[in-house]
Order: structure tokens, then C-alpha cells, then sequence
């Protein structure tokens, strides 16, 4: 039996992709990258912003249109899954199951039913999140472990908090157990994920863990020779503490590099976002994270034109850019989500000057994430090589602590090691160098 597996959005559908890969895998199921082969097609939607869910939606539409022609059996699965669980099989009947994101652990059910050749099993919601025991994606040397699931936060645009749920955190030991089988299968480096991982909390009283406990447990018994480095995203600017700073000071395996999500340099509009923390407070705590970890860099998510956005707004949101000088940003602009406070909000931005300042933004950062990139030529840094130039085979491509890409002469042999390169040009976001050692 065949599978084939597509998958939206970020980095927690990744990593859940791969644990139903891992299912599929112990039940001998085969992955193929041909659809037209598979005897089951799974789409891990995401949506977080309506053009993610438009996707979707049209490649549903041609898995339904497939379905005329040969039988297979179609799995929608993720947070669009999960917010329109109940409309989307009367929407489009071709799908067989909505999975939502409290079901996936049903997923062994329709691989029973797909194996048997039946129509449909029910499914069954649970009442909590389970987290699966491995998102490991077969063969990789890199790997996403969910450390927490859902958000508490509720900021007023976003729509993870309606179709993750609230805050539930992993097991401290069943994320070193899938930590210790990561390094055992030669997994070097491990992205700890969550929608904010600084809110991770596990136990009440003097037994509860929090996020910097977990971090220095982890650090004190990662095994020498198995995983070398580790990151982590997302942090929400009001959870990440000086403890957990001084964590990652102390401990050269965490990567030097932090994704804080300012979303915008003006007070007024933070407030309306319900984001919990000031302009100043965030310079703040930047001043701090430089303070303990001075090599690391920094990389943020930019939102322009929510609704009352004036032009002092945007003057404040390009001042806070180059005041903090992030290495790079992901930059967007307000799209009203259905069910979100934003989305009813009166004072909307017209389309057309939303994308202007977003572009206004966009060319800042261009310019800054350059100037600070050329600070780095000339230095020696340890990276893990991650594939082969598509440019030039007798190239590889490899990453910094600091979350930056470098092109060099390499062999393939390399893919998956740590090797020491000296950064010796820029070439838009990359650089080129020679390894060293």
C-alpha cells in the first residue's frame, strides 16, 4: 500500500506530518511522490491566513476530480481540518475523513479501514492533545520534537488559539526519550517546537518544569556524539525570561539565534493586538538577550496594516527595526481570519496601502539584514551541511548557529556533518566561504 503526504504551513504541521509518516512506516506502508500511485492521499492543511486555506482547498479539488477516475481514499487533516471539520465533507464529498487536530490519534483507524477496503471508521475527538512519540522524518539528520501544544494568548488576529486549543505541555521524559531515539538514528540537530515555547509548563508545585528547566535537563544529559545543536521557536516576547537566557549562555549546544515575534513597533497597535508587552519592554528584553548571548542574532515576524494602523504607526515600526537590527523577518500584511476580534474591527486599512507599507518595511530590512550579514565576513563558523548546492554539485549548502546559509566547495559525503568554513562573500542572503576544518 502507498501513500502520499502534502503539508501546509509551519513547522508543527511538518513535524506532525511526519509522525503519521512514522505510523504509515510501522504499518509497512510505502511513501511515494507520485499521487497518481498512492492508495492514500493526505493533505496537512494550515490556517493561519486565508490564502493557506484557498490552497487547500484547491488541491482538494483536484484530488476529487482524481477520484472520478480511481479509487483511493482522501485525508484532510490539520487546523483548517480542525476549524471546518464540520462543513468540509458537505463541501466536498470526495473527501473520506476530516481529521482534526484533536483526532490524529484515530489515524491508525482509517489505515485499518483503507487496508480493508471499507468507506469510513468513525472518529472519535480526544478531549486533550496527545502528542505522538516520534516526528521523525525517516533518513533526516534533522528533526522537530513539540514540546507544547496550543496557545493562551489570544491575540486578535490570529486563529491558532480556535484551532489548537490551549496550552498543553509534553512530558519532560517523553521528550528525552524522543531526543535519546533522535541521536540514536544519527539526528544532529533538533528544533524544539511549540506555539510558545517560553509558556512550556509541566507539573504543578515544586515538582512543576518550566521552560529553562527543561532546556538545562536536556543540556545535561545530551550524549556526545548524537545531537550537536538545538533550537527552538516560537518565543512570545512576554514568556522569554532572564533564566532561560542564562540557560543558553551556559550551554554552547543551543544554537545562538532566537525567533522573537515583535508583530509591531507601536504601542497602540500592540494593545490592539492584545500582545501583552510595550514597545519598550521588547527593547528591553533585546538589550538582554545581547547581553548573554552578544554572538547570537535575532529574527522577528512583522504584521503592517492592521486595522487602525496610522502613519505615526508605521514611522514607530521602522524606527524599532533599526533600533533592534534583525537578521531577517517574515513580513506580511493584515488578512482578516473569519472568527477573529480583528476581523470585525471597523477602522480597516484599505488594501492598497497596506501592501505600500508593508513594502516600505520589506525594503528596510532588506537593507538591514545586508548591513548586518557583511559584519560577519572574514569569521570562522561551525555549520551543519544540509545538501548539495542546487546551483553547483560540486557545492554544498550549509547553516550557522546563527541561522545564516552558506555556499562552499564540498563534497556530498559531507551532508549531515559539522564542519568550520570562513565566510568570505555575500550573495544576497547567502554567503559563500571555504571550510577550514
Amino acid at each position: 500500500m502507498r501513500y502520499f503526504i502534502e503539508t501546509y504551513g509551519c513547522q508543527m504541521n511538518k513535524a506532525e506530518s511526519s509522525a503519521l509518516e512514522t505510523i504509515c512506516a510501522e504499518r509497512a506502508w510505502q511513501l511515494t511522490e507520485d499521487f497518481e500511485t498512492a492508495n492514500l492521499i493526505i493533505i496537512n492543511t494550515c490556517s493561519v491566513r486565508i490564502t493557506a486555506e484557498n490552497r487547500a482547498w484547491a488541491r482538494i479539488s483536484h484530488f476529487a476530480a482524481m477520484k472520478k477516475k480511481r479509487h483511493f481514499t482522501l485525508v484532510v487533516t490539520g487546523c483548517m481540518a480542525e476549524r471546518l471539520k464540520h462543513e468540509m465533507r458537505e463541501k466536498q464529498p470526495a473527501i473520506d475523513y476530516v481529521l482534526g487536530n484533536f483526532q490524529k490519534q484515530a489515524f491508525g483507524l482509517i489505515l485499518d479501514a483503507s487496508e480493508a477496503g471499507k468507506n469510513s471508521v468513525v472518529i472519535e475527538e480526544s478531549p486533550v492533545f496527545e502528542f505522538a512519540k516520534s516526528h521523525w522524518e525517516s533518513g533526516s539528520f534533522r528533526a522537530f520534537v513539540p514540546i507544547m501544544h496550543g496557545c493562551d494568548n489570544f491575540c486578535s488576529y490570529c486563529i491558532v488559539p480556535y484551532v489548537r486549543g490551549r496550552e498543553i505541555s509534553r512530558s519532560p521524559g517523553a521528550v528525552m526519550e524522543e531526543l535519546a531515539a533522535l541521536s540514536a538514528r544519527g539526528v544532529k540537530e533538533v528544533t524544539l517546537l511549540g506555539q510558545n515555547v517560553n509558556s512550556y509548563s509541566y507539573g504543578t508545585g515544586l515538582q512543576r518544569k518550566t521552560f529553562p528547566d527543561l532546556l538545562e535537563h536536556i543540556a545535561a544529559h545530551i550524549q556526545r556524539g548524537g545531537i550537536e545543536r538545538i533550537r527552538f521557536v516560537t518565543s512570545h516576547p512576554k514568556d522569554l525570561s532572564e533564566e532561560t537566557l542564562r540557560v543558553l549562555a551556559a550551554n554552547p549546544v543551543f544554537a545562538r539565534h532566537i525567533h522573537l515575534c515583535v508583530q509591531h513597533g507601536s504601542n497602540a497597535v500592540l494593545h490592539a493586538m492584545n500582545r501583552n508587552y510595550t514597545v519598550e519592554s521588547y527593547i528591553a528584553l533585546v538589550e538582554l538577550v545581547r547581553k548573554y548571548l552578544p554572538d547570537a542574532s535575532l529574527s522577528t515576524d512583522i504584521l503592517m496594516g492592521f486595522p487602525g494602523e496610522t502613519e505615526a504607526d508605521v514611522e514607530a515600526t521602522l524606527a524599532l527595526m533599526k533600533a533592534v537590527r534583525f537578521a531577517y523577518a517574515f513580513m506580511y500584511h493584515f488578512n482578516p481570519r473569519e472568527g477573529t476580534p480583528a476581523a470585525a474591527m471597523d477602522n480597516q486599512v484599505p488594501s492598497a496601502l497596506k501592501l505600500a507599507r508593508l513594502a516600505r518595511v520589506i525594503a528596510l530590512q532588506k537593507e538591514i539584514g545586508s548591513a548586518l550579514m557583511q559584519s560577519f565576513l572574514g569569521r570562522e563558523m561551525l555549520v551543519l551541511v544540509e545538501s548539495l548546492s542546487r546551483k553547483n554539485e560540486a557545492e554544498i549548502l550549509a547553516r550557522t548557529d546563527q541561522d545564516m546559509m552558506v555556499v562552499c566547495p564540498g563534497p556530498a559525503t559531507l551532508i549531515g556533518s559539522f564542519v568550520k568554513v570562513k565566510l568570505l562573500s555575500l550573495r544576497g542572503n547567502t554567503f559563500r566561504g571555504i571550510i577550514v576544518a
